[in-house]
């Protein structure tokens, strides 16, 4: 068959800490945009980021697609920085295959070490720029890695004509797929007209349209959301452990050091269920959809491919045990103290009537 033009766009996510200064990072970047969102006359005014990311094109020359495929032209790299300490590394490589070599590059990319390898080489001396605006810095392990084939050739048939190539691409599978996952793999899609498609999978998505940069900002936006997500469901619960090592009953301990340890729990739930209520309001809202608009739409897709509500209600699930279990050290810590002040007194009455006998 012939080859087609297709941009193959890569989104990373990853997360660097508890908040980013923007305006400090502003002023350690060069070239930096403020990451409005892009507007087509649909999109209202009420869909914007709250406060909008900073967005800074980078060199990503270093990083290149597997099986040797070639660009046309030299790809792309563009870093997004949140407030909430997300950044987002969107990359785009423009390519001339053809629906079969396009197959085969899905199925390389569903093994991307040597790729996230290279991502992370590429950003990392970007992550060492920022770091001084990085409000508790620390780079974690986990990252998002979400794939977009964009076909720029918008027709109305894509999935219809091509729903077994569409549904290989979107589950990055180059081998022919039964009848059922083809329908699974597609059901999830959306038109605004009768010239483009999206139709989105959980490890990649397909996209026929030519002007669409707000959709791939959703899109990525629901990326670094899952990120996020995922982080902050991680830290909860290495947290909550933590916490429950130190009421657990082990070795024989004093009351002072055990009082010691509850007020250490204390300290520490507290502060988790403070960060994280904040990091999760902060990456839930950061982007406003308001109304049964297009990009809602868009952005809801994402979200039930990529299980975001599944994930907001874990995280509501486990502020609820922190608070829970802030309220059960509360009232052990409170219990003890009573103890230890009831002991006191007894020991003073007890004194006052020895001195007493002995002055008689």
């Amino acid at each position: 068959m012939e080859p087609i033009d297709v941009v193959v766009h890569l989104d990373y996510a990853f997360d660097v800490g508890y908040e980013i200064d923007l305006d400090r990072a502003r002023t350690l970047l060069q070239s930096v945009d403020d990451g409005t969102l892009p507007r087509r006359r649909r999109t209202p005014d009420s869909i914007r980021y709250r406060p909008a990311p900073l967005r800074v094109p980078i060199d990503v020359s270093g990083v290149s697609l597997p099986g040797g495929v070639t660009t046309v032209r030299p790809p792309r790299g563009e870093l997004a920085l949140f407030d909430f300490a997300a950044i987002s590394l969107a990359l785009q490589f423009p390519v001339r295959l053809t629906p079969e070599a396009l197959l085969l590059l899905a199925g390389e990319l569903a093994d991307p070490v040597a790729l996230n390898t290279a991502v992370r080489q590429a950003i990392h001396p970007w992550i060492e720029r920022i770091r001084p605006a990085v409000i508790g810095f620390e780079l974690s392990d986990l990252s998002e890695e979400y794939i977009l084939f964009q076909v720029p050739d918008a027709r109305a048939d894509w999935l219809e004509s091509r729903a077994d190539w569409v549904a290989g691409l979107v589950r990055l599978e180059s081998e022919p797929l039964s009848r059922h996952e083809v329908v699974e793999a597609t059901r999830l899609s959306l038109s605004y007209s009768p010239h483009d498609v999206v139709t989105l999978d959980w490890a990649a998505g397909f996209l026929a349209d030519r002007d669409c940069a707000e959709t791939l900002q959703v899109i990525e936006f629901a990326n670094v959301q899952l990120l996020e997500f995922r982080h902050i469901d991680d830290r909860l619960d290495d947290r909550l452990e933590a916490a429950y090592r130190l009421i657990r009953p082990g070795r024989r301990r004093g009351r002072a050091a055990w009082l010691r340890s509850h007020g250490a729990a204390l300290r520490s739930v507290r502060e988790l269920e403070i960060e994280a209520t904040s990091l999760f309001e902060r990456a839930d809202n950061a982007l406003k959809l308001i109304g049964d608009q297009y990009l809602s739409r868009v952005f809801d897709l994402a979200s039930t491919r990529f299980h975001l509500r599944e994930w907001q209600q874990s995280i509501r699930r486990k502020l609820e045990t922190v608070g829970d279990v802030y309220d059960l050290l509360t009232h052990q810590s409170g219990g003890q103290r009573m103890e230890v002040l009831e002991i006191v007194v007894i020991i003073l009455i007890a004194t006052e009537i020895v001195l007493a006998l002995l002055r008689h």
